[in-house]
């Protein structure tokens, strides 16, 4: 065995694979690499059998059936009976986490997931209302459910790239400009010493900031959504009101935004469907670039967790937190395709697989901003090129999204009486050490771009010069 894939525990009772999309196909090969198991107890469930053929090679068992709120439990509970400690790994759309986590631990199995997934209808129900169809509301009931039943076996709520991988990047970056600025003077431990640390560094604001340059071979055909990663998990998000983690240092909402009036109360929505809003962002690679508002779990969670409040229990610090995301050029071209026909899905869609991909990279990272050297941004850079070194059955957005679900697994595995936790509190150093080797280089780079740059320009804008970091100056109107 390599040293680079060094096995990192044993499963000992059954695993069940929910989702065998393109998540689901990239985290097999590495669940083989990295872990012990009975192949005969791993069974893969989704309702396409279009993949089934990587399962038969490998003797491993296939099911091809579509979860529902009536089969679930029927489904999964003989699965994950006999001895050992069971582990669930949930990668698909329109199954709902809070059920499945809810089995899961009733039956003193692991769990790791990638998003708080609904039930069928949620994303797209106008009845609901925008503040219901949120991922602040989705979040909320995860924490109910650990509210009323605290510890037992550990439940990884959300831990794939973004959210997940994100959240530990926001920590390295932090620790990494306070020893630049030299305002370190111990690694915190909790999170109300996370909270500090952002707090006297002066960080306003961080952006989840991606670019993906990953290209094909062929152009975009009309009347297909074209992705690098699920188009039914990026169009259900994309419609979903946008959403960020809201700081205190913000000085006015904006006009389109709405206010929760229960919860943790860290974040805002927006009237307007997340992939059909831009905002001012930087990456390394191209530089200063919009990116669209797509609502993600981090965005609330991260700001959250390093939130501070006194002894009121108002709150006295935290930073706005959002996606700023530049999909592959073909998926920008298949959101203008949509909204223009009035949110209308196409009738095909594809997603690019390594093999069709000539070149790119998918640059993910956290842009930390407002503090003493401006705006730091922290991630990987990972190429098509490498990921095909690295990993079979996916591309490099893919890779950076299984590797963090498999560090959750081995976090989960390592502390199996954690209950419900989300990636901000996990150890983001052991997950890090586990994914560093799927991540290509990582980097940290600051920069003196601020949103007023080269503004206002030609047209008068509603700009605040006093302060660069306001969201309403970061916002494309």
């Amino acid at each position: 065995m390599s040293s680079l894939w060094p096995v990192h525990g044993k499963i000992s009772g059954p695993i069940v694979l929910i989702g065998f999309g393109s998540i689901g196909r990239g985290i097999l090969p590495l669940i083989e690499r990295h872990f012990e198991f009975d192949k005969s107890r791993f069974t893969v469930i989704d309702p396409s059998d279009a993949n089934g053929h990587l399962l038969e090679v490998r003797g491993i068992s296939f099911l091809q059936k579509a979860l529902t709120r009536e089969n679930y439990r029927d489904v999964l509970t003989p699965l994950l009976r006999g001895p050992g400690q069971g582990f669930i790994v949930n990668l698909s759309v329109e199954v709902c986490s809070l059920d499945i986590i809810k089995l899961a631990r009733e039956l003193k199995a692991l769990y790791v997931d990638t998003v708080v997934e609904p039930w069928p209808g949620f994303y797209f129900d106008a009845a609901l209302g925008n503040e219901s169809r949120t991922n602040y509301a989705l979040r909320e009931t995860v924490l109910e459910e650990r509210r009323r039943n605290p510890g037992g076996s550990t439940a990884v709520s959300c831990c794939g790239a973004n959210p997940g991988m994100v959240s530990w990047f926001v920590k390295e970056a932090l620790v990494n400009i306070a020893k630049d600025t030299k305002a370190l003077d111990k690694e915190p431990q909790t999170r109300a010493e996370w909270g500090a640390l952002a707090q006297k560094l002066g960080v306003k604001g961080v952006h989840i900031a991606e670019r993906d340059t990953q290209r094909a071979r062929t152009p975009k055909p009309r009347g297909v959504f074209v992705n690098t990663w699920s188009v039914e998990g990026f169009v259900s998000e994309g419609m979903q009101p946008a959403e960020l983690g809201w700081g205190t240092h913000e000085k006015e909402l904006p006009a389109i935004a709405g206010t929760h009036s229960t919860g943790c109360g860290a974040a805002i929505y927006l009237n307007s469907p997340g992939a059909n809003t831009r905002v001012r962002s930087w990456t390394p690679t191209p530089g200063p670039q919009y990116g669209f508002l797509v609502t993600h779990n981090e965005a609330i969670s991260i700001a959250d967790y390093l939130t501070l409040r006194d002894a009121s229990g108002k709150a006295v610090y935290r930073p706005t937190c959002h996606y700023a995301y530049h999909p592959a050029d073909d998926a920008v071209l298949s959101l203008h395709e949509l909204f223009g026909a009035a949110g209308k899905r196409q009738p095909r869609e594809h997603i690019l697989d390594e093999h069709e991909i000539v070149d790119g990279i998918d640059e993910l990272g956290v842009l930390l901003y407002g503090h003493a050297k401006n705006a730091y941004w922290y991630g990987s850079q990972l190429s098509i090129e490498e990921t095909r070194e690295l990993a079979p059955y996916q591309n490099a957005t893919g890779l950076q999204v299984s590797s963090a679900a498999l560090a959750g697994m081995v976090w989960a595995l390592e502390n199996p009486e954690a209950g419900i936790v989300e990636a901000d509190e996990v150890d983001y150093k052991r997950c890090l050490e586990i994914q560093r080797p799927y991540l290509g280089p990582v980097i940290g780079e600051y920069t003196d771009w601020t949103p007023l740059e080269g503004r206002p320009g030609f047209f008068p804008e509603d700009i605040d010069l006093e302060d660069p970091w306001q969201f309403k100056n970061i916002l494309v109107k």
